[in-house]
């Protein structure tokens, strides 16, 4: 069995950063902001397992990089115990969302309530917690209920972030926003990379989780203020609606992919697009194509071109699709729609099949590996803030069509086409570890990505984050970093591909990861450059 990735390449960093794997044997930790990466390890030392550790970083992480995720958010995970399970912790419609209330509508509008469904991250903890959790519920809360009681320096990437979203949230004037606004921009702007920021509200509800292990955000004192600013202020929430949500256990879906298997989660997310891009891209020998080549980069970018095309057509809540995920998997239409990758950008890419802000977290330890997601979307979400709870409600609604039939068109009680997706690895039934992208679209071109870049070209995990990175768009529009040679970005555009170079200073949106791999007895640890993360192993 061979993991060159995991071996003599641990040595090899051949791109910008100056970041290294972090090795440990009892446990390891990765994620995208420095003092959760900590409470995951504090946990550990607690005597917690992964699962714990995980957690503990997830709920931390509402607190420190509030620009992505909080206690409103949806979150996905998947956990290898021996056998690889699937948590699906989306929120689906509230009853009352039908399809008229869009009328004169475009799109579903990106703040405000029509955006909402039914946050679920506070199930995926209790669910995770109650299958696999080895501290006390309440042990998981204390490092972020300290964070926001004390406050902490905020990370430099998050304060960009942060600052970012001021165009966005400070020009809100309704009443149903000054909530929000008042906690995460207390003096009428976001807060400077090393300025102190904390929340007491934010304490106080983690508190109240903490003791009703959850259960006051759907049927308790937390319900109550949640479904009575709702009321207050034009929403649509009820307390059916939060009292018959679940966090639901599903079968992940997977695809062989040279010598490995890689796993994501089945829709409603959109992790089966990097299983079709990589079916495609399976056709093709990479390894003998250089890694600085143009064809390596168009042919990634048309297999995620035509991948998309199928998963915006279809995806949607599992209850609604028309088209199964095995059917969206099969290697013959693989080979089929393989056929229409050629030399030059493909103008438009149809569907193939019949019709029919984010946060990533990794943990591991001897017995226990978990790839875990979980976002508000769009950043910091709807702009909308349960008064004196600090919880900031996600936009996941925005993931709907307003399409006439379209099986993720906008209904009651559906979960939206999700963004977020877990990610894992194995070979011939043995644990590699997980790996995760977050940000949008990006996040299965990431995926991607890191295993092209692990598989075919046995780049280590962090040499695989820190390689530069393209985002195909629509239509033929390919963003690249500026660390792509120019040789590779004059060649794509004579192909047809409409190129565009994006600063680090200015753009967010090629994805940051973390990984986290087993070889034999050592984990090995990678976090993303491009954020303020940190992997931590012991």
């Amino acid at each position: 069995m061979s993991f060159a990735f995991l071996g003599q390449a641990l040595g090899h960093y051949p791109f910008a950063s100056q970041r290294r794997v972090v090795m440990g044997k009892r446990g390891a930790v990765a994620t995208s902001q420095p003092l959760a990466a900590m409470a995951g390890m504090e946990l550990f030392w607690a005597g917690g397992n992964a699962v714990d550790a995980a957690l503990g970083m997830a709920i931390a992480l509402t607190v420190v990089e509030p620009t992505s995720n909080g206690i409103g958010s949806d979150a996905f995970a998947l956990v290898w115990d021996g056998v690889l399970h699937g948590l699906n912790a989306s929120g689906r419609s509230p009853a009352a969302l039908t399809p008229q209330l869009f009328t004169g509508y475009e799109r579903i509008p990106p703040l405000g309530w029509l955006a909402v469904t039914v946050p679920g991250a506070v199930s995926a903890w209790q669910a995770l917690h109650r299958r696999w959790g080895r501290l006390p519920f309440e042990r998981l809360f204390e490092p972020a209920i300290r964070l926001a009681q004390e406050g902490f320096p905020v990370s430099p990437r998050v304060a960009q972030l942060w600052q970012t979203a001021e165009k966005i949230y400070l020009p809100l004037r309704e009443p149903q926003y000054q909530p929000f606004l008042k906690v995460f921009f207390p003096q009428g702007r976001a807060p400077r990379a090393g300025e102190t920021w904390g929340s007491p509200q934010h304490a106080q509800t983690l508190e109240i989780l903490a003791r009703t292990g959850g259960e006051s955000f759907y049927r308790g004192e937390l319900a109550k203020k949640l479904l009575a600013f709702s009321d207050a202020s034009g929403g649509i929430l009820s307390t059916a609606d939060l009292q018959n949500h679940q966090a639901d256990w599903v079968k992940p879906i997977c695809t062989d992919y040279r010598a490995y298997t890689v796993w994501e989660m089945p829709p409603n997310g959109q992790g089966i697009a990097a299983l079709m891009a990589l079916n495609l891209l399976e056709g093709f020998e990479l390894s003998r194509i250089p890694y600085h080549s143009a064809e390596r980069y168009h042919l990634q970018i048309e297999a995620m071109k035509l991948a998309f095309a199928d998963v915006h057509r279809q995806v949607a809540d599992p209850d609604y699709l028309q088209v199964s995920p095995a059917q969206m998997l099969d290697k013959g239409y693989a080979e089929r729609r393989r056929r229409l990758i050629g030399s030059e950008a493909i103008p438009l890419a149809r569907p193939g099949l019949p019709q029919g802000g984010t946060v990533y977290l990794a943990a591991a330890d001897e017995d226990l590996m978990v790839s875990f997601i979980q976002s508000n979307f769009e950043g910091f979400g709807s702009g909308l803030l349960v008064p004196g709870t600090g919880i900031a409600l996600h936009n996941r609604g925005s993931g709907f069509t307003l399409e006439f039939g379209h099986p993720n068109q906008v209904g009651p009680r559906k979960r939206p086409y999700h963004t977020i997706i877990p990610a894992f690895l194995s070979q011939d039934g043995i644990p590699l570890g997980p790996f995760g992208v977050m940000g949008g679209a990006m996040q299965p071109q990431g995926h991607v990505q890191l295993v092209v870049n692990m598989v075919d070209y046995g780049l280590n995990p962090q040499a695989a984050l820190d390689a530069p990175r393209w985002r195909y768009r629509q239509g033929n529009q390919v963003l690249l970093e500026a660390t792509v040679p120019e040789s590779v970005r004059q060649e794509l555009a004579a192909r047809g591909h409409q190129v565009q170079v994006m600063l680090d200073e200015e753009y967010d949106g090629f994805g940051r990861g973390q990984i986290i791999c087993r070889a034999g007895d050592p984990l090995i640890a990678a976090s993303e450059p491009r954020a303020d993360g940190l992997a931590l192993a012991w």
